[in-house]
This record gives structure tokens, C-alpha cells and sequence, in this order.
């Protein structure tokens, strides 16, 4: 509850859901066994799940969204080659330069207009094989949906300008998508369609989706078992995971198509914020379930709104001095999105 006595909204993140009684019982029920020794059946049948909708032979059960990004680099990427993704994506700025800190990976970025992808870029950039002097490229990254830059949905044709772009070339392309099930909702574009054309995807659980942790890396077979010893080698080989697996196979089953709720609910939140400050937000930008707020301009900074919010029982997070980040989620419902558009309007108008 907050101080006002209304429920608590909570939109500092989409990982802040916690696993609904139906899926703690599928939990509870779930059939177990040594996932190290590639004995737990629940495991299984969610990795090949998955592996089949994103159109690749095999998946890989890890317990963070990181991780499966840090793998799927690592097979992608050899020691001391570089990987090319934009300035604000997710593997560049929130995962704590894992990349080299594991393998060796450097990284060159390019700016975008809200991590949108337009190919022609990191294309003109790569040097696949730059010779005794300079760093070869052996991978491209792209993140869809967008985190920083506000749920942005990729477009799918700039996705296969890509892949056309790096064919026969020995660059490779991994796509970080934690959101994939966000612009798939919103786009009704297949998931198929986008995992084919990356050499490995990684796909989140644990955010839309309402699982309590958990991604899954996909690629061909013989990647993925590379990967998983490697999974093992950073110390995150599991046991009777099942448990949380079981999780994931419930939210694939209960919580992808209505991701349009939390799209129509941020929605509501940005119209609300642009009536109060225009240039606060572009509401035709906001497409899934993210919206970034922009306080430039206003004479407010992150901090004020985020205390004012916090104030009347809406948690959202700064993301900067002057940008403000808030995720609808399953647990946010209408009556919640409509106060939190209230009190985010408010707090935006001062």
C-alpha cells in the first residue's frame, strides 16, 4: 500500500512481477532431474520450446537474461575481435562489460535515434578481416525491443538488410531479445521470422512474461553445446531446475498475448504525460510497454518526479538528470495505469 492508502503501482521494471498462484503451482508440480547431467525433462521440453518458436535447433536454459547475452557472445566472438552493437544497448551499458571481462571481447558502438537499426551503419562499420593492425569484426548485435530507447520495436527489414549485408562475409549476429515477445505482440511479426535471422537469440522469461527468473539462448545444436559447457564454466550449471522452468512453460502458455494489455496501459500513461508536458514523450513512439520520459525543458529533474511519484504510491526509475523510465507490467491493471497517469501528469506539471 502506499503512504495514501491506495495500492502501491510499481513501474520501475517489468521484473518486478512476481509468479502468479497458477504458475506456482505448475512449479510445485513440475517434473525434475539433474540438469547438468541433461536429466531434467521440464528443462527440455522448455528449451526445445522455444529453440522451435524462434526457428533454431536448440535452446539453452540460463538463470539471467546477462548470461545468455555473455554466452551467445562468447560463441560469436573470439578473444580479442570485436562486437559492433549501438551506444545504449543493453550488452554495451547494463551488463558491466562482461564482454571483456569474460572473453576478451572489445566493443565499437554507433549512435541511433532510440536504438532504432538502420543497417546501412553497423554494415559500413565492420572490418571483418582488418589484418595485423586493427581489430576484425566478428559480430553485430541488436536489441529488440529497445530498452533505453523507450521499447522501441526493430524494424524487420532493417533485420535482414543485416543478415543480407553480412552473408559470405564470416560476421555473425546476435540478437538480445529480452523483449522479443513485446514487438512480436505488437507487431504480430513471427517469432521465427526474427530468430532466423540471427546466428543466436537469447529471449528473457522473467520480465513480461511473469516468470520468477530465467532466459534461453537458441542456435544451432553444435553452438549450444558450447555454450553449455561454458554455462557450466561461469559457475552456472543447475541442478532439478525444472522448478523454474515449469514457470516458463506456464507463461509461454498464459502471458504472451496479453502483453497488449501492458502496451495499452503505457499507452495511457504517455497520453496522460504529453497532455500535461507535450514534449515530455512522443506518444506515437511508445509501441509496447516502455515509456521514457524526457523532462528537458521542463525545469524538473529526474529525481523531483520520481520523488513526487513515489509520494502518491507510483514507483518509477531516473535514468539520468533528466529522463525517467516506467514498464507496464501484468500487475499493473486499468485502474492502476489510470492512476499512475494521474499521478505521473502531476508530477511532470509540478
Amino acid at each position: 500500500m502506499s503512504g495514501s492508502g491506495a495500492p502501491l503501482v510499481d513501474l520501475r521494471s517489468d521484473t518486478v512481477t512476481r509468479p502468479v498462484p497458477a504458475m506456482r503451482a505448475a512449479m510445485a508440480e513440475a517434473e525434475v532431474g539433474d540438469d547438468v547431467y541433461g536429466e531434467d525433462p521440464t528443462v527440455d521440453r522448455l528449451e526445445r520450446r522455444i529453440a522451435e518458436l524462434l526457428g533454431h535447433e536448440a535452446g539453452l536454459f540460463t538463470p539471467t537474461g546477462s548470461l545468455a547475452n555473455q554466452l551467445g557472445l562468447r560463441m560469436l566472438v573470439p578473444p580479442g575481435q570485436e562486437l559492433l552493437c549501438d551506444v545504449t544497448a543493453h550488452v554495451a551499458r547494463a551488463e558491466l562489460g562482461a564482454a571483456a571481462v569474460f572473453s576478451g571481447i572489445t566493443t565499437r558502438t554507433w549512435a541511433s535515434e532510440r536504438g532504432r537499426l538502420d543497417a546501412a551503419v553497423p554494415l559500413a562499420m565492420m572490418q571483418p578481416d582488418a589484418g595485423p593492425y586493427f581489430v576484425s569484426t566478428a559480430a553485430i548485435a541488436v536489441e529488440n525491443t529497445h530498452n533505453l530507447g523507450g521499447g522501441t520495436v526493430q524494424p524487420l527489414e532493417q533485420a535482414r538488410v543485416l543478415r543480407r549485408g553480412v552473408e559470405g562475409t564470416g560476421v555473425r549476429l546476435h540478437l538480445d531479445g529480452a523483449r522479443l515477445w513485446n514487438a512480436h505482440v505488437a507487431t504480430g511479426e513471427s517469432l521465427a521470422d526474427w530468430g532466423r535471422l540471427f546466428d543466436t537469440v537469447s529471449v528473457c522469461l522473467s520480465k513480461g512474461l511473469g516468470a520468477p527468473v530465467g532466459s534461453v539462448l537458441v542456435g544451432d545444436a553444435e553452438l549450444v553445446a558450447q555454450a553449455r559447457v561454458w554455462r557450466k564454466r561461469y559457475g552456472a550449471g543447475m541442478r532439478q531446475v525444472g522448478v523454474l522452468a515449469a514457470a516458463g512453460l506456464y507463461a509461454l502458455d498464459h502471458h504472451v498475448e496479453r502483453l497488449a494489455d501492458d502496451h495499452a496501459h503505457a499507452a495511457v500513461i504517455a497520453r496522460a504525460c504529453a497532455g500535461a508536458v507535450p514534449t515530455a514523450v512522443d506518444v506515437d513512439d511508445v509501441r509496447t510497454n516502455i515509456v521514457v520520459l524526457d523532462l528537458a525543458g521542463t525545469g524538473r529533474t529526474s529525481r523531483q518526479v520520481v520523488e513526487a511519484a513515489a509520494a502518491q504510491g507510483v514507483r518509477v526509475s531516473a535514468f539520468g538528470p533528466t529522463l525517467v523510465r516506467l514498464v507496464t507490467h501484468l500487475e499493473v491493471d486499468d485502474d492502476g495505469a489510470d492512476r499512475a497517469a494521474q499521478v505521473l501528469a502531476g508530477a511532470l506539471a509540478g
